[in-house]
């Protein structure tokens, strides 16, 4: 994927001044109501009208889309509003019918990335199209798959690639449907920085009152645009009701958000960077200092506990720390999302330390 210059180009024929802004039902489910959508997001800074046909659904017995005729309701919104059209593709017989019907973005959803075979499915029954070709992230957190099923895509010749970030299952109760897991998304950005980047709060979310948020978080953090849902019931939308904003809402949204600039080349701006990012450099080596030193301590531990012959994994001692270090990380105004992520990753390198001593001679 040397030539990645190659797919910012699709973006920048868009000449948007703002970021990419795709919005539209979760599913399509009349034509009425996909031609109603479509005429309120028309004179909006909405680019491509996105909506589910094919609905990929966790357990039978839920709405599963309209299927095909969906994508006829489409044709007659982008003949009356000239919004792009976008839908969700599974199966090379999604694929097909998609392109039958002149769909000019499709996108590959969280459960189908995660299966290579799918994907490379997909991507032979689009080999060397000139469509937008969108991949949303895995539902597991794993960077590998993600970038797996782009370099897919890419090695069937389809050069206008971007990613949608949606965020990742986890068994944890947090406030998100998804929990975002913002660091995945910024590696995979810093490994392909001219392959756009895609928000998805509805998703990330679940709720329609955190949209604007998350939606802004990711502009900070330099994202290229957006998707969400949108329709004009939102309460009695046949799928993800909860997470879905009226045209009015998103136009809200939209004009409320700050676009941030990339850099800023002034010198007093820069001067004044540069000093505090010394300063970060340099709590950065103490931290690593602390951390070396506190896993000499787990090895000295590690040593006692096989002297005695004792476990080491000691679950009432962890839970005990974890409890405290919260506590203590929320004075610090420290979030206990980032403080359990913190020690978990602190703990299990102070398990593999103390294993280490259990196999040493």
């Amino acid at each position: 994927m040397e030539n990645k210059k190659e797919m910012r180009t699709w973006l920048d024929d868009f000449h948007l001044p703002h970021p990419l802004v795709i919005a539209g039902p979760c599913s399509a489910e009349t034509e009425n109501q996909v031609l109603q959508i479509a005429r309120e997001l028309q004179d909006s800074k909405v680019s491509i009208f996105r909506a589910g046909i094919w609905k990929p659904r966790t357990r039978p017995g839920g709405f599963e889309g309209v299927g095909e005729i969906g994508l006829k309701w489409l044709q007659k919104a982008k003949a009356e509003t000239g919004l792009l059209m976008a839908v969700e593709v599974a199966t090379a017989a999604h694929v097909k019918l998609a392109l039958e019907h002149d769909i000019d973005v499709l996108w590959i959803g969280a459960r189908t990335t995660v299966n290579p075979f799918a994907v490379q499915e997909i991507a032979d029954a689009l080999q060397n199209t000139e469509k937008i070709v969108l991949v949303k992230n895995p539902v597991n957190p794993d960077l590998a798959l993600w970038i797996g099923g782009v370099e897919r895509l890419y090695h069937a010749g389809i050069k206008k690639l971007g990613v949608i970030h949606r965020g990742f299952s986890t068994y944890e109760k947090t406030k998100y449907r998804n929990n975002p897991e913002w660091q995945i998304a910024i590696d995979f950005q810093s490994k392909f920085p001219d392959i756009p980047l895609i928000i998805d709060p509805s998703h990330i979310t679940g709720k329609r009152d955190m949209i604007f948020q998350v939606t802004q978080q990711a502009l900070d953090f330099n994202y290229d645009g957006m998707i969400i849902e949108t329709h004009c019931d939102p309460d009695n939308a046949w799928s993800d009701a909860a997470q879905q904003v009226t045209p009015e809402r998103l136009k809200q949204i939209i004009f409320d958000l700050v676009i941030r600039k990339e850099d800023d080349a002034d010198g007093d701006y820069l001067q004044q960077l540069s000093k505090l990012r010394v300063k970060i450099d340099d709590y950065d080596s103490k931290l690593l200092d602390v951390i070396g030193q506190r896993m000499k301590v787990a090895e000295d531990i590690g040593a006692l506990k096989k002297a005695k012959n004792v476990a080491v994994l000691q679950n009432k001692r962890w839970n005990e720390i974890l409890e405290r270090m919260v506590k203590e990380g929320s004075q610090r105004g420290l979030s206990e999302e980032f403080i359990v992520q913190f020690f978990k990753a602190i703990h299990q390198e102070s398990i593999a330390h103390q294993e280490k001593v259990f196999k040493s001679e």
